[in-house]
């Protein structure tokens, strides 16, 4: 043992005190895994000789029921949104049931697209006049404005060929935004050989909600109950699985026509939550931003309030 100590060389302490002392902690939402600030750095970081002229990111997200859609760019010390679209807004174009799926995330990039060139005043950039599945790539004017750039933000998304994510960027650039990007991972792209080989069918397929419509074909002949569970809400809004193409084609004429139609005064909202306030007996209705009450009212209120309670 002696001689198996005397052997051993001195053995350097790497985290010391010295180290702790400058141990800088990462960044919040790197350790939450949320942010990879090596990539956003490269989304946001503009040439000096730019100045006041942010670079604009088309960012997507996706919850349970809804899709978002917002266009950012970072200011010194925080996020600025341009303009957003939400998936919840497509009742209005007359897309009522199917908020999630990629027809949906496609409506949802167009709707921003649009309200975009709108307020840009861009409404030259169209888009293609068919839609096709295809590769659309925005050209300049060059005797007028340039396109609207942005670059697509994931977030934590997994970029696989056919994901939801891309049927929004192929909604805002058939919109008119310029978003550079190529057809590799479009739904029906194929490998073959070395390259990649693009299937517009397939993702006009996609566009007009055709997957959806060839699953409840074949689930109303393979299990009824099954098909009214799964679909009953399609089946209550009157919807078949023939009417599908159609009613995606009217949602992307109305886009088109007016991108900003106002929230209707019956429309609840994604929560449900825009019902008539019913005050409980003897207190006020709740006002916000109302006028500071004088000494004299808060007094009479107290005593309203002693009173009820006292009862």
């Amino acid at each position: 043992m002696d001689a198996e100590k005397k052997s051993m060389g001195f053995i350097k302490v790497v985290k010391n005190k010295a180290y702790f002392k400058r141990f800088q902690v990462k960044f919040k939402r790197r350790r939450q895994a949320k942010t990879d600030y090596y990539a956003r750095k490269r989304l946001i970081i503009q040439d000096k000789n730019k100045y006041k002229t942010p670079k604009y990111r088309f960012v997507v997200r996706f919850s349970n029921r809804d899709i978002t859609c917002q266009v950012f760019s970072a200011d010194m010390t925080h996020d600025v949104c341009f303009l957003a679209a939400y998936a919840h807004e497509l009742p209005r174009y007359g897309v009522k049931v199917g908020l999630t799926n990629y027809a949906a995330a496609y409506c949802t990039g167009l709707l921003l697209a649009r309200r975009v060139n709108k307020k840009l005043g861009l409404e030259q950039y169209n888009g293609p006049k068919q839609i096709d599945g295809a590769l659309y790539e925005v050209e300049a004017d060059p005797g007028g404005k340039a396109p609207f750039k942005a670059l697509l933000d994931v977030g934590l998304r997994r970029t696989t060929t056919g994901a939801k994510v891309f049927g929004a960027l192929k909604g805002a650039s058939d919109g008119g935004l310029d978003i550079p990007h190529n057809d590799r991972r479009f739904p029906g792209t194929k490998k073959e050989a070395e390259d990649f080989k693009a299937d517009p069918e397939t993702h006009k397929k996609y566009i007009f909600g055709g997957t959806v419509a060839q699953y409840m074909k074949t689930l109303s002949e393979d299990d009824e109950e099954a098909y009214k569970r799964q679909f009953s809400r399609y089946i209550a809004a009157g919807i078949n699985a023939d009417g599908l193409e159609a009613m995606y084609k009217a949602a992307h004429a109305a886009i088109r026509k007016d991108p900003n139609i106002k929230r209707g005064p019956k429309e609840l909202g994604s929560f449900g939550v825009r019902t008539k306030q019913v005050p409980k007996e003897g207190y006020p209705t709740k006002q916000w931003q109302q006028q500071k009450l004088s000494k004299k009212q808060k007094a009479g209120r107290i005593r309203q309030k002693i009173s009820i309670l006292l009862k």
